[in-house]
């Protein structure tokens, strides 16, 4: 089976070959492309040294490509890519609301992927890291209301965002006085209440994401869902607090335990202990981390918690891998079964 990553030189394409490296996915080759600007640059793999090619305005010879290109270049090449026989997981936003294209999280809806036509999409990586801590709670008691305030670390503005991040906050400690390209306003000692183009309805783009694709993702267009998405000057991690209301009441106990069993999720919770989730200790893992489990004061029965996740792991690359593992595991891809 040929595999083929477009993006390869970005933040998540890195992440992807990392991902790779360990994933129980099995391929016999690996293809990387990018713009015609990063042509030639090697990027390591497994103990070798890939070459990376200039992205092609039509199919590309492989049976999985795994994109995460830009929303423009995928809508553009990805038709292509499918009629020239590969399967697209694609981590865009430029298929994730077309109703005939699966939106998955593997842990959540893994079955979804099973009936793709060609294109698989990738959820934001906010929803991924809610979903993820979010969907058990919901299957066993009903979610009526979802309230999310975002904590979203730079990297969320890909490599440019991190190296503003970086720059600026050299520029502060130097006397100077910080600037802005990448983001709205200076990012170093602040925080940005503003994470892509604002809409009609007073909510920006990124927030409005986390209420379609929940949505979609779990099943349940009668979801009310309210999200506000912020910036903060951290380099790696999307961290989220998050309000339930749910048909039926739990405990904080009922979902701890509920949580510690469902899989991609680490249940970091002893406030005494000074144990929660934190961009520090979820940076680099594959689960996304959720803690100060407690009961509403606004909601009955409703549930309070905090989660951490590293949104270039499981927002990104993460899940498009394990999407594909899915798939050859139901040996729904080309090549050889999982296993």
């Amino acid at each position: 089976m040929r595999v083929a990553i477009v993006g390869a030189t970005g933040a998540v394409g890195h992440e992807l070959l990392r991902v790779l490296e360990s994933s129980t996915l099995k391929f016999d080759e690996l293809q990387l492309y990018a713009s015609p600007r990063s042509a030639g640059v090697k990027l390591p793999f497994s103990g070798q040294e890939l070459t990376v090619r200039a992205t092609p305005e039509d199919a590309i010879d492989a049976d999985l490509i795994l994109a995460s290109a830009g929303g423009s270049i995928s809508k553009a090449l990805a038709p292509a890519w499918v009629a020239g026989g590969a399967v697209v997981i694609d981590n865009s936003s430029a298929f994730r609301y077309e109703p005939d294209v699966p939106l998955v999280v593997p842990e959540v809806n893994g079955e979804a992927a099973l009936r793709h036509k060609g294109i698989i999409a990738n959820p934001n990586c906010t929803t991924a890291v809610a979903v993820v801590a979010v969907a058990p709670l919901h299957r066993e008691f009903g979610v009526r209301r979802m309230i999310v305030s975002t904590y979203q670390a730079t990297s969320g503005a890909g490599q440019k965002g991190i190296e503003e991040l970086l720059d600026q906050t050299r520029v502060v400690l130097s006397g100077g006085e910080a600037g802005a390209e990448v983001f709205a306003h200076p990012i170093p000692f602040n925080v940005i209440p503003h994470i892509d183009a604002f809409q009609e309805n007073g909510y920006t783009k990124e927030e409005m994401k986390v209420v379609w694709e929940t949505r979609k993702i779990l099943g349940d267009d009668s979801l009310k869902i309210s999200c506000t998405a912020v910036r903060i000057p951290t380099l790696r991690t999307h961290s989220e607090a998050i309000t339930l209301e749910l048909e039926r009441p739990a405990t904080p106990e009922e979902a701890r335990e509920l949580l510690r069993r469902a899989a991609g999720v680490e249940v970091r919770d002893d406030p005494g202990a000074k144990l929660y989730p934190m961009p520090l200790t979820a940076s680099g893992k594959y689960d996304v981390e959720v803690g100060r489990i407690r009961s509403s004061l606004v909601f009955e029965g409703g549930l309070d918690l905090f989660v951490a996740g590293d949104q270039l792991l499981k927002g990104a690359a993460l899940n498009a891998v394990q999407i594909a593992e899915y798939l050859q595991a139901q040996g729904a891809l080309k090549g050889r079964v999982a296993g």
